[in-house]
């Protein structure tokens, strides 16, 4: 797989979510999260690439939802990409 391809199954690390720039990235792993899941429902059954998807996307969804709530910068739009990852 393309090095490049290879960043989007790993969730982004955030550094200080008290930092308004670097709060997104808790926003980006739920986003990721919900399109990994989408993506891995159009599927075929069978196909392998639903289990590398279902796996990304929960990690996506561990690193980001813990953090929905606990600094403004974040808690106050994170909810939004969370509800969408959880319905996913």
């Amino acid at each position: 797989m393309p090095r490049d391809l290879a960043t989007l199954f790993v969730p982004a690390t955030v550094t200080d979510r008290s930092d308004g720039k670097l709060a997104h990235l808790d926003g980006l792993n739920l986003s990721r999260e919900w399109c990994q899941r989408t993506i891995a429902r159009a599927l075929p059954a069978g196909d392998a690439r639903i289990g590398v998807l279902s796996a990304s996307a929960d990690e996506h969804l561990a690193s980001g939802i813990a953090h929905v709530a606990g600094d403004y910068m974040g808690e106050h739009w994170l909810a939004t990409f969370a509800l969408l990852a959880l319905e996913a």
